[in-house]
């Protein structure tokens, strides 16, 4: 069995090199072999490599003049300027290591296959970076307006997933198979005070019910609360009177008082109304937009961190869990009256042409492109 060669960058040596490294090895050996072939590799840039030493490699070779065919397989001439180029960038790279790619390239003529992999598992890391600064955007207590902050990340990942659909048009829709973390159940410090002076005042003043009808029980953390919720809103709907007692009456028929709540509790929560139901209300949507833009970050990372999955089933997959913030956004903009400017899709940023495979070709000549 060949031995593969790994450039000394700085890798933990004791961890093996995942699948997409001996693909990039690959084809940096089938472009030293044959320089001629990087002008049928597109889609992929010097970033696309999971290593610097591998970026490296790959901006001098596309950087450098191709070399004479014949005078290539004479000279390592061209190859030691290679070397010379990447060691500007990396400078752990040793012509040992350059010359071991060559010797391990499977088949030079597949050069364009190897690159369709590795522009796969780049789609694959940047769908992941994009998830993850979604999730750390939202955790971050120093932000003075979290949800515009976390919009905006919300549509920078958004594009990511678009970007991704255009190189990897969607297939018949396959899920992914991932298994992706439940909502968490986050104590939020002020939440359950927050969600008692709603319900008050919305016991208070049972007529400001209506304008809030973009608030929904399942954006409350307090499972009690959400239930409280529900038997005001009925209430109103019925346009039944509405107090503390009556609301108590309305929980025990939903058996909201099985968990065992106790009533006078219930009571006297409802009887201490402070602020405006309007005030409170825009409260709750906004943690609860928070909420649900950390768990779609969470379902995207999970999706985009489990290799089974193909870019085709991480759009599909991904698409379906932004829905999700889609709604709370919606709801939560008829609330404030923030309408911010409709988001503009970016175009590739890397591939220079049409999708390289004759499946997107098809895809795009019929229009599924999402």
């Amino acid at each position: 069995m060949p031995h593969t060669p790994e450039p000394d960058d700085g890798l933990d040596s004791t961890a093996p090199p995942p699948p997409v490294f001996h693909v990039e090895q690959a084809l940096l050996g089938a472009l030293l072999l044959d320089p001629h072939r990087a002008d049928d590799v597109s889609g992929i840039a010097a970033d696309s490599f999971s290593t610097a030493a591998h970026a490296a490699l790959y901006n001098a070779i596309i950087t450098l003049p191709r070399p004479d065919p014949a005078a290539h397989a004479r000279s390592t001439e061209w190859l030691d300027r290679v070397l010379a180029t990447a060691r500007e960038q990396t400078r752990g790279l040793t012509a040992a290591y350059v010359h071991a790619l060559v010797q391990v390239c499977p088949w030079p003529s597949h050069a364009r296959a190897y690159a369709r992999m590795v522009e796969a598992e780049h789609a694959r890391r940047r769908l992941r970076t994009a998830a993850g600064r979604l999730v750390r955007t939202v955790r971050d207590p120093s932000l003075p307006h979290p949800v515009p902050t976390a919009l905006t990340e919300a549509d920078a990942l958004a594009a990511v997933v678009d970007d991704i659909a255009h190189r990897f048009p969607p297939r018949a829709g396959v899920l992914p198979r991932t298994t992706t973390p439940p909502p968490v159940a986050r104590e939020h410090a002020e939440a359950g005070e927050e969600e008692q002076l709603l319900l008050a005042a919305a016991t208070a003043y049972p007529t400001g019910i209506d304008s809030v009808r973009w608030l929904l029980a399942d954006d409350f953390t307090v499972p009690l609360h959400a239930g409280l919720w529900h038997c005001l809103t009925a209430l109103a709907r019925r346009q039944e009177p509405v107090d503390p007692v009556t609301v108590l009456w309305e929980a025990q028929q939903r058996g909201l008082l099985d968990n065992g709540s106790e009533p006078g509790e219930v009571l006297r929560m409802l009887a201490e109304p402070a602020g405006s139901i309007e005030h409170w209300s825009e409260h709750v949507l906004e943690r609860s937009l928070l909420d649900v833009a950390e768990h779609t970050g969470q379902r995207i990372e999970a999706y985009a961190g489990d290799p089974a999955n193909t870019p085709f089933q991480l759009v599909i997959g991904a698409r379906r869990a932004l829905v999700d913030i889609a709604a709370v956004r919606t709801r939560w903009q008829h609330a404030t009256g923030a309408t911010p400017p409709q988001r503009r899709r970016p175009a590739p940023t890397t591939r220079a042409g049409p999708p390289t495979t004759r499946a997107a070709h098809a895809a795009r000549a019929t229009g599924a492109t999402r």
